[in-house]
């Protein structure tokens, strides 16, 4: 179900049990008028969370609600502090309007967003996502004790600029405790260790914008960011190019880690509704 009225890149798909994920990075849609202006199709959607809404597309039988946006990160991140701020001081992280790619490439041809073409493009699809997240959170809550927003995230395993070494496999963000209840948090690192493969709590990636702002454990929302490393789903060549990136989704070869997310959504459920204990 697309429910985003007039606003076609925005996606929302309503389910009554008391779990939220949010898209932020699937889009690969670069509106017409934009298009000229970046260097190349491919380099404005290289950076995408690939195939995440499909890895996770088992949610909605479990009764998520899901909040999406179409747009090309390169577009405008909805992940980012709109203020500019940066939310990782010190590291190198990339802009509420990119200018970069992950690798350091540039985006634009010529001239960068400057400051009223980021506030317009923040007002036509930064506020409008954000205020579809809002709704559903106060929808939900109508009607739960309590509400878990999941994040939902991934990113190449190697990305030099951004991290040193090999990313784990899970990337659980709670910034440091913040956001959501230990308990939750302990639940999802419990499944994370029992996969087998390699996690972390509040490592390199410890919850972006969406995470931060809308987790708040005293007023009955928690919030959690999962970044995935892109090799549990889809293979990750040494070399990206046109050719070899992204190529498609494959549900075999993802049929295990989304097994562990499976169990993953079904404990935040769980959280959720038995606010009591």
């Amino acid at each position: 179900m697309n429910d985003g009225g007039d606003k076609q890149w925005l996606e929302i798909h309503r389910g009554e049990a008391p779990l939220l994920l949010c898209f932020p990075h699937t889009g690969t849609e670069v509106p017409a008028e934009l298009e000229a202006g970046f260097v190349s199709p491919w380099l404005a959607r290289k950076d995408a969370d690939w195939w995440i809404d499909q890895l996770y597309a088992f949610a909605r039988d479990l009764g998520a609600t899901t909040v999406r946006t179409c747009l090309s990160r390169s577009v405008i991140d909805c992940n980012r502090d709109p203020s500019g701020a940066s939310l990782y001081p010190g590291k190198t992280t990339t802009e509420l309007c990119p200018t970069t790619t992950f690798d350091n490439e540039p985006l634009y041809v010529g001239d960068v967003p400057d400051e009223a073409e980021i506030a317009r493009r923040r007002e036509l699809y930064f506020d409008p996502y954000h205020a579809a997240i809002a709704s559903e959170i106060g929808r939900l809550r109508a009607s739960h004790d309590r509400v878990v927003l999941y994040d939902a995230h991934s990113i190449r395993s190697h990305v030099p600029r951004l991290f040193e070494g090999v990313l784990p496999q899970y990337n659980i963000g709670t910034y440091d405790g913040q956001t959501c209840d230990p308990r939750l948090a302990g639940a999802v690192e419990t499944i994370c260790r029992a996969s087998g493969c390699s996690h972390v709590l509040n490592g390199r990636f410890k919850g972006g914008w969406t995470t931060r702002h809308y987790g708040r454990p005293q007023d009955a929302v928690h919030a959690i960011q999962m970044e995935l490393a892109i090799r549990g789903y889809h293979p990750e060549p040494d070399v990206l190019t046109p050719a070899s990136w992204p190529g498609s989704f494959d549900p075999v070869l993802a049929a295990s880690i989304t097994g562990t997310l499976s169990e993953i959504l079904k404990a935040c459920i769980a959280f959720a509704s038995h606010p009591k204990d």
